[in-house]
């Protein structure tokens, strides 16, 4: 292999790039995508462009690990504190703060290209808005105990600019879709939170799963209920069939399990349920897929 063939500084190099980024960590790449591909696929009646699937999935790709580098950027003296990031790239410093700026620059620059040249001026006009809550919402939790809202609002702008890109126009199902997403996000991530809180009290670091206390499970709950509502009305107003509901269903029944795995709220258990949140998006896109498919 071409990377064996390296020397082992560069090789480490690399490595170390691809922690920042997260790149062997794909749960946030696929969290993104999912959603996006409900967009494309609802957008372009079950038939999206292939250029299209292609442009928003490298895009998805990129942008979240722009996310990754420019959150590290934010948090690199905090991190330290926190059991799950003090070995980060950034915080041990075999990052430097520059190339964690220039990695999120220059990821920016290629998915703001790839829109350019491939898209539409109204998902061009969109891009702006995902690229500015891209860069703000690793800063959020330094002022308001809702990150994770600026977070949905993030890995939500995916849908109207997919929307966009294939339909020439939003619509209300867009909007729907992304209220969906906004929530659904503000849920998992506060599962995500629950893992660090004891640790984000110790340093200052604001989130939902402080905010919330004790009632954090009963909110995520009742974020996860309206989740599930909004896309049956997203389903009803489509005009979907039943396999798009088996979707709906077994992303309920998921969540559920969510709540089972963090019943103790021990961080363990509140990192599985987190990462599940990536068979209840995969659900609603098989059940979309195939209603489309067959309708």
């Amino acid at each position: 292999m071409l990377l064996d063939a390296m020397p082992d500084h560069i090789q480490s190099r690399l490595a170390d790039y691809a922690r920042l980024l997260r790149i062997d960590r794909p749960i946030g790449t696929l969290l993104l995508l999912w959603p996006t591909y409900w967009a494309l696929w609802l957008a372009g009646e079950g038939r999206p462009g292939l250029a299209n699937v292609v442009i928003f999935t490298l895009g998805v790709f990129f942008m979240r690990a722009a996310g990754c580098a420019i959150n590290d950027f934010a948090d690199r003296d905090w991190d330290k504190h926190v059991e799950r990031t003090r070995d980060r790239p950034l915080t041990t410093g075999r990052v430097k703060p520059w190339e964690a700026i220039a990695l999120f620059a220059g990821l920016c620059l290629v998915s703001f290209l790839m829109v350019l040249l491939f898209t539409n001026p109204l998902t061009l006009y969109l891009s702006f808005g995902g690229a500015a809550l891209a860069f703000i919402y690793p800063f959020m939790k330094r002022y308001t105990h809702l990150p994770q809202l600026f977070l949905g609002a993030a890995f939500s702008w995916a849908i109207p600019m997919a929307w966009a890109a294939e339909a020439g126009e939003l619509s209300q199902l867009t909007w729907l879709l992304l209220t969906a997403n906004v929530l659904w996000t503000v849920a998992y991530d506060t599962f995500y939170a629950m893992v660090d809180r004891d640790d984000d009290l110790k340093v200052g670091i604001k989130s939902t799963a402080i905010l919330f206390g004790d009632a954090d499970r009963a909110i995520i709950g009742i974020l996860q209920a309206m989740v599930v509502l909004i896309l049956l009305l997203v389903g009803h107003r489509a005009e979907l069939g039943t396999f798009y509901y088996l979707g709906l269903v077994a992303m309920a029944c998921l969540f559920v399990y969510q709540q089972y795995l963090a019943r103790e709220r021990g961080r363990d258990g509140c990192f599985k349920a987190f990462l599940n949140n990536n068979w209840a998006g995969f659900a609603v896109f098989s059940g979309l897929v195939i209603d489309l498919a067959i309708g």
